[in-house]
């Protein structure tokens, strides 16, 4: 009872029907004179004593609809309008307009939250640029209509906006009823489109959807009698279709795949395997000797050539018949023994180690489907795009895009080795691949030895993992002609939390995807906030740096075996990213830096990451050259060191250039905590390696 300001996201032309469905008082609609006075749609708005605002009509105009709505709602009248001002081509919620402010200012009406979900997709939803002419993807088919506490008539549009954007987090709960493992929609996937290319990599040079299945229920059942009674089982194989085969194969026999990080050494993948109680690995005697890995100790190899080699042609039949004939559930059952929940685990990743021991982070099928199912939704990838998968399936980003393929209709091109930039300008030209995903290490050597006409096909460049110089995305774009965009993630999170897209242009229409500087919006389903680092209950305004916490369905289950950790990085539902960012009203995130990348010098805190790219400014470099770090000392506590692989003789001049600038003393290291090494330490992720860095710079050699 009373009046009521209803403020929901707008992702269809039905939209105003799902809310007619799940309230049962009468709504006023905010209208634009475009439908108002359609022929069609017309009738029935006005039946319903909608509002009619014009965007062309001026600000007269627009400020007596206004006044309407405002007068109805203090005649006790539920009014609804859409504060983003058009429907989302985007896939993304779009910024606020200050409509809502100007309705409920001074008024006793509350405003009300409201998200709906689900309907991205729908055939009255613009998925894929088209209205109507789409096929449902089920019948009947699910929508969510979330509503959120009232909220006082004086919020701002950017809490306003928040709080719808919350509720979809909420919402997206409710998808777990339809929600499947991720194998049982491989499963389908593979059958609905059988003859497409599914993965490629240099020895294999195209793999089908369906013969993707088909070998993955083979090697499963090759091997069973290997994985009796193991929970945890081992996978150590660079990005390629024996990878992939292998993890789906895992999956399908109900068990938790551990893809173990060759490039952490073998102490590294010791912990892991000792922490998960690994008892066999799954890998290749090419690939050992050729990276020159060792198998960790106490474990059985289970060679992938040999496996391959003895599966016989009554196997591959019973796989045919299987992948083609029998119910999804099935052969689920055939191969595990059991029915899998979107609840049980499938994966344990290890985190890097870059400040401490490698933890065991446990992602399910809801967290890996549910983060699969946001990214399609904002990249808006047809049957057309095709991805080059550089990324290992040890790195979640890596492990996620392989799911991305086995269960949406874009292609994956694996290559083993990231930085072999020859091979990955060969084969982007080849496979004819349109979306790359990559580190800014990367692409900068991408940048030095790829010629424009071998990235002619990409229409994206999405990067992530370490912050992305301004500098180094300039030169990019001025050589291939396409600007990077940044995404941001965390192995917890499954692992993307923002990300950037393309914007939407069409005339009269322009809904941005990307801002200079900022790692885009939060994926649909996931909530972000920043908070005081010293309080995390202290929520910050829009525009106010602080700490990121993040929620959502894709939030990890937990670190293996380590509670106490768990509960350090876990607060009612919210991730603690550790990084210190900025959220402005529109949603846009901008990382500043971790936490665990500022030192508190002289009394302030000052960020290594905004010290290292000041040097990278003055030393006028697109390439990384400088790393900071802290290192401990007597009378402040701390000071900063710099590891660097520039001519020493440059240092003077590059130090001088960036107190000119007018940067404070903070950020000016002495000349003597400067140390020249060969190359920065690097994770196989392409991330920074900070222990090692700060080992370096503290060494008494040094």
């Amino acid at each position: 009872e009373g009046g009521a300001l209803l403020v929901p996201n707008h992702v269809s032309f039905v939209d105003g029907l799902f809310l007619f469905a799940s309230v049962d008082r009468p709504i006023r609609f905010i209208v634009d004179s475009t439908y108002f006075r359609h022929r069609i749609y017309g009738p029935f708005l006005r039946s319903m004593r909608s509002i009619e605002i014009s965007s062309s009509g001026g600000p007269r105009v627009i400020l007596r609809a206004m006044r309407d709505a405002g007068k109805f709602l203090e005649e006790g009248e539920v009014v609804c309008i859409f504060a983003e001002g058009e429907i989302t081509r985007t896939g993304a919620l779009l910024p606020f307009r200050r409509g809502v402010e100007r309705i409920a200012k001074g008024r006793s009406a509350p405003i009300i939250p409201v998200n709906l979900d689900r309907v991205w997709g729908s055939i009255f939803s613009r998925e894929r640029g088209r209205f109507i002419t789409k096929v449902p993807r089920r019948i009947p088919y699910p929508v969510t209509v979330a509503f959120g506490e009232p909220l006082s008539p004086n919020t701002s549009i950017g809490v306003v906006r928040k709080r719808v954007q919350e509720l979809g987090t909420i919402a997206w709960e409710e998808r777990k009823s339809t929600c499947r493992p991720l194998h049982i929609s491989f499963i389908h996937a593979a059958r609905r489109h059988p003859l497409r290319l599914a993965f490629a990599d240099p020895s294999r040079a195209r793999v089908s959807g369906f013969q993707m299945l088909v070998d993955a229920i083979a090697l499963a059942r090759r091997l069973q009698r290997c994985w009796q009674g193991q929970e945890h089982v081992g996978i150590l194989m660079p990005p390629g279709v024996a990878s992939a085969l292998a993890n789906l194969a895992a999956s399908l026999s109900g068990r938790v795949s551990l893809n173990l990080n060759y490039t952490s050494g073998r102490a590294g993948m010791e912990s892991a395997v000792r922490q998960a109680g690994v008892r066999t690995i799954v890998t290749s005697r090419t690939f050992l000797e050729l990276a020159q890995v060792e198998l960790p100790g106490g474990v059985e190899p289970l060679w992938i050539e040999e496996l391959a080699s003895t599966v016989g042609w009554t196997s591959r039949t019973a796989a045919f018949l299987l992948g083609a004939l029998a119910p999804a559930r099935w052969i689920e059952r055939a191969l595990s023994g059991r029915r899998v929940s979107v609840d049980d685990v499938v994966t344990v990743i290890f985190s890097s180690g870059s400040t401490g021991e490698p933890k065991g982070v446990q992602l399910t099928h809801f967290n890996i489907d549910s983060n699969v199912e946001a990214v399609d939704q904002v990249l808006r990838l047809t049957a057309e795009d095709r991805l080059v998968g550089i990324q290992p399936h040890f790195h979640s980003f890596g492990y996620m895009m392989l799911w991305f393929s086995a269960t949406r209709r874009v292609s994956s091109v694996f290559l083993p080795d990231p930085l072999n930039a020859a091979e990955v300008g060969e084969k982007i030209q080849e496979y004819k691949v349109t979306l790359l995903l990559a580190t800014p290490i990367c692409l900068q050597l991408y940048l030095q030895r790829c010629t424009p006409a071998q990235f002619g096909s990409l229409r994206m460049v999405l990067t992530g993992a370490e912050k992305l110089a301004e500098r180094l995305s300039i030169a990019f774009e001025d050589h291939f002609g396409i600007r990077p965009m940044e995404s941001y993630g965390a192995t917890e999170c499954s692992p993307v939390v923002a990300t950037s897209t393309l914007d939407y242009r069409a005339p009269g229409l322009y809904q941005p995807g990307s801002r200079r500087g900022s790692v885009g919006q939060p994926l649909p389903g996931i909530s972000v906030r920043t908070v005081d680092a010293e309080d995390l209950d202290t929520e910050q305004p829009p525009g106010t740096p602080g700490m990121l916490i993040a929620r959502g369905p894709n939030i990890m289950r937990g670190y293996l075996g380590r509670d106490e950790l768990t509960s350090e990085v876990l607060r009612d539902g919210w991730y603690i990213t550790g990084d210190i960012a900025v959220i402005d009203e529109n949603g846009f995130v901008t990382i500043i830096d971790r936490q665990a990348r500022f030192s508190k010098i002289g009394g302030q805190m000052v960020s290594h990451g905004v010290v290292e790219g000041a040097l990278q400014e003055a030393a006028g470099s697109h390439v990384r050259v400088f790393a900071v770090t802290a290192v401990h000392d007597e009378k402040s506590g701390e000071r900063l060191a710099v590891l660097h692989t520039i001519e020493e003789t440059r240092l003077a001049a590059i130090l001088d250039k960036l107190a000119e600038s007018g940067r404070p003393n903070l950020f000016l290291p002495p000349i003597d905590e400067f140390v020249k090494v060969e190359a920065l330490p690097l994770l196989g992720t392409g991330k920074l390696d900070l222990r090692e860095i700060r080992r370096v710079a503290a060494a008494p050699t040094a």
